[in-house]
């Protein structure tokens, strides 16, 4: 048995839709950040850019579990002395952009390092319900109907 080695030539890549409405961020980080590597697929190679394109819709309504919309907070430094600042995800969340907290959370599962980065610009990620990709024809991707935790109500 020969071990398989996908060809750039055999890549296909499909383009796929989410609603972020009313999912569970982490779930949701790590089933994006599958597809972006290609590992759903049978032919997956780990040094190959064959994953597929995803193009995320509603992101200022993903759900935070427990208190991590206050407790979770990303922070940065300024270079200067004293610098350090930070904010939560909830203050992003209702801010200017949230689309920023979908875009960190799938950022942090996939490999750091060119590949990664590359794999990175396949991921669009748009606050309303609106997206501009829609000459690809994405596929609608049902995540809250994978399992049941996916999805919070409340």
């Amino acid at each position: 048995m020969k071990t398989f080695n996908l060809k750039p030539t055999e890549i296909e890549k499909k383009w796929y839709v989410v609603d972020a409405d009313g999912l569970v961020l982490g779930r949701l980080a790590s089933i994006l950040a599958n597809i972006l590597r290609g590992k759903n697929k049978p032919t997956y190679t780990p040094h190959m850019d064959c994953g597929d394109h995803v193009v995320v819709i509603n992101a200022e309504k993903v759900k935070l579990t427990g208190n991590k919309r206050d407790a979770d907070i990303f922070y940065w430094h300024t270079g200067y002395p004293g610098g350090i600042k930070g904010r939560s995800k909830g203050q992003i969340l209702d801010g200017k952009y949230p689309e920023r907290v979908i875009e960190k959370a799938v950022e942090r599962m996939v490999p750091r390092g060119p590949l990664g980065r590359q794999q990175m610009t396949h991921l669009k990620v748009y606050k309303g319900a609106t997206h501009p990709h829609d000459a690809q024809q994405p596929v609608a991707l049902d995540i809250g109907a994978l399992n049941p935790k996916n999805k919070r109500s409340a």
